[in-house]
């Protein structure tokens, strides 16, 4: 029986391990690659942590109707965030510019989209592969933390809001950034 056990133990332990790695968030290597062949998700030169991204935000897609409501979910699913750190805001309420047919993001977790160490532009690719076809996205605004204090005074000081400490390598704010899609025509050069 004591043989048994030990043998019945080691298989538990591997079946555990096999569910673990067809999970996203746990898999790596060769097991990621083969889930983004499931859903035909090249992996290019992606890291880890970026081709979940990724893997998360074709699978959301593949699933999305195109409302405002599932692209806020497609999103918070592919950063791993809750949906209330997303908001999206349709251009025809804009009262400076109303645009039919055009979304603007205005609040993005950029905290978690660095974390990911997935860069801006194919974040902005994501986003334009989740809407509908024929709506634009008209602009992303990647919303930062980082602020000035109001004083000098050390008591006021958010050390999660402003500039980081180099000697024990905290991070500060982070700067954001707005995205507009360019105008600009294609020079034959």
């Amino acid at each position: 029986m004591h043989i048994f056990s030990d043998q019945l133990l080691k298989l538990n332990e591997t079946t555990e391990r096999v569910r673990d790695w067809r999970d996203i968030d746990h898999a790596q290597g060769k097991a990621l690659d083969d889930i983004g062949s499931n859903v035909n998700q090249p992996r290019g030169k992606a890291t880890d942590e970026v081709y979940r991204i990724l893997l998360k935000s074709k699978i959301a897609r593949n699933l999305s109707d195109g409302s405002i409501n599932t692209i806020i979910n497609v999103i918070a699913v592919a950063l791993s965030v809750p949906p209330s750190q997303i908001r999206i805001v349709e251009k025809w309420h804009d009262e400076l510019e109303p645009e039919p047919a055009a979304l603007k993001l205005i609040e993005i977790p950029l905290q978690r989209i660095n974390e990911a160490g997935l860069d801006p532009l194919n974040f902005v690719r994501i986003v334009q592969k989740t809407v509908a076809a024929g709506i634009k996205v008209d602009a992303i605004e990647l919303a930062g933390t980082f602020e000035f204090g109001d004083s000098f005074a050390t008591s006021n000081i958010d050390v999660s809001k402003g500039f980081g400490n180099i000697n024990d390598e905290t991070v500060g704010g982070y700067l954001g950034a707005v995205y507009t899609p360019a105008h600009d025509f294609e020079l034959p050069i």
